[in-house]
């Protein structure tokens, strides 16, 4: 279901997801106060307005309260990222996702108003990091505090190999498979008689220390 996104900011942080919601066919309006910065996108999206986003006026006038996400992607300017997100909840955000450029800033940004700080340089890092260190893991990443989604290419581990029912993760490991991606194309839920086979990759759910056993497990 398409959604309606305003983006503000419209640097490289803020350029890239807007122009990857709108490619995914979300209606995404672009914000940013350099009407130069605006042009690289503006044919691509829905609209694209000229404004200073911590007037709170301004963006109710833009309608913040109409989006279902807005995403604060001013980086380089702290102050100017906590009064735009302090205003975009003001001027009735539902949804208000900064971006943070260290941990401190990400705490400051929640105490304002923020439902969600990521901190792109720090998380890409990390997945980086996790890929360094475990080839076979592809991509892992956080929801929230306390789980941790990550997908796994199987190998030869006999414990990977057969159906879900006998290899028993949940009661194991504490951990859930949500998905499978083979050649023949993706399982969502795969039952209990689901068959894991060499190739095969696992998207798994579990909480973090969780995950982390299940990772030690493997060897990984």
């Amino acid at each position: 279901m398409s959604k309606q996104i305003l983006v503000i900011g419209a640097g490289r942080f803020g350029s890239a997801v807007a122009l990857t919601l709108a490619g995914a066919g979300h209606e995404v309006v672009v914000a940013d106060v350099n009407e130069a910065s605006l042009h690289p996108v503006m044919d691509e999206v829905a609209h694209a307005a000229v404004l200073d986003a911590t007037d709170e006026e301004a963006l109710r006038q833009l309608g913040a309260g109409n989006f279902d996400t807005i995403v604060i992607g001013i980086g380089t300017n702290f102050e100017a990222s906590i009064l735009a997100t302090v205003a975009a909840k003001a001027a009735g955000g539902e949804r208000v996702v900064a971006k943070a450029t260290s941990a401190i800033a990400a705490r400051v940004l929640l105490r304002v108003g923020a439902d969600e700080v990521i901190r792109p340089e720090h998380d890409m890092g990390v997945r980086l990091a996790h890929q360094i260190a475990t080839p076979s893991l592809v991509d892992a990443f956080r929801l929230g505090d306390d789980y941790e989604v990550v997908e796994i290419e199987v190998g030869d581990e006999e414990m990977l190999h057969g159906s879900l029912a006998d290899l028993r993760l949940p009661n194991e490991y504490g951990v859930q498979v949500m998905a499978v991606t083979r050649e023949s194309g993706l399982k969502v839920s795969p039952g209990a008689q689901f068959k894991v086979q060499r190739g095969d990759r696992l998207v798994v759910i579990g909480e973090v220390e969780a995950v982390r056993e299940f990772e030690a497990a493997l060897g990984r």
